[in-house]
Formats: structure tokens, sequence, C-alpha cells
């Protein structure tokens, strides 16, 4: 599966998103002249999100209230907000640890590894 096509088809899912437009743009960056400081929020922006995501779909098991009114879609803006908020403070403060696992594959496909080694 080609990587770059999973933030597209997930934008192409949930709708899209300034979250889902700037995964697809990290993704499609050239890392194998990053420095470790690109390279790990790159993977720190595609934990968040992933967090996002699974915390969307958390949200959705919610039972709504049958009596939904005009301002149901200004508080789905403000709801929306706050996940991708949350989502990218839990990855600052308490990394699931994708984002190093991530970053330390990434590391090794790039070849960045044996720059250490020397």
């Amino acid at each position: 599966m080609d990587i770059g096509n999973l933030a597209s088809s997930y934008s192409d899912i949930y709708g899209s998103n300034a979250s889902a437009s700037k995964l697809e743009g990290q993704l499609k960056s050239d890392y194998s002249k990053a420095t470790d400081e690109e390279l790990m929020d790159a993977c720190k922006q595609f934990e968040a999100y992933f967090l996002e995501q699974m915390f969307k779909e958390m949200v959705k098991t919610i039972p709504r209230n049958e009596d939904s009114s005009s301002s149901t879609s200004m508080l789905d803006y403000f709801k929306d907000e706050m996940i991708q908020k949350v989502a990218a403070d839990s990855t600052q403060q308490n990394s699931l640890g994708l984002a190093q696992m991530l970053y330390e594959q990434m590391r090794r496909n790039y070849g960045l590894d044996a720059d250490s080694l020397s």
C-alpha cells in the first residue's frame, strides 16, 4: 500500500479538513535529507492525526438526541476543533509510542541510522 495515498483516502472518507491536507503534504515530502527534528515532527503529526480519527469514531458511538437544532452544525465544528486539539496535545504530552516507532522505522528506511553509527 502506498502511504502517500493514506491521507487522501482518509480525507475522502471523513471529508476534507486541514489536518488531512497537512498530513498528505507531509507524507509526500522527501525525508531522505530531513533533520531528526523534522522527521520526529512528521511522525508526531501522523500520530496526532491517527488519534484524531480514533476520537471522532469514538464520538460517533455516543447516542444523539433526536431533538437536533440548527445550532448543531456549529457545535459539530467546535467539537471537531476540540478533538483535533486534544489529539495534538495527547501526542505532545503522553505519546502512544506510535510516533517513536515511525521515527525509528523512517530513520532505518532512509539510512539515517548509518550516519549515527559512524
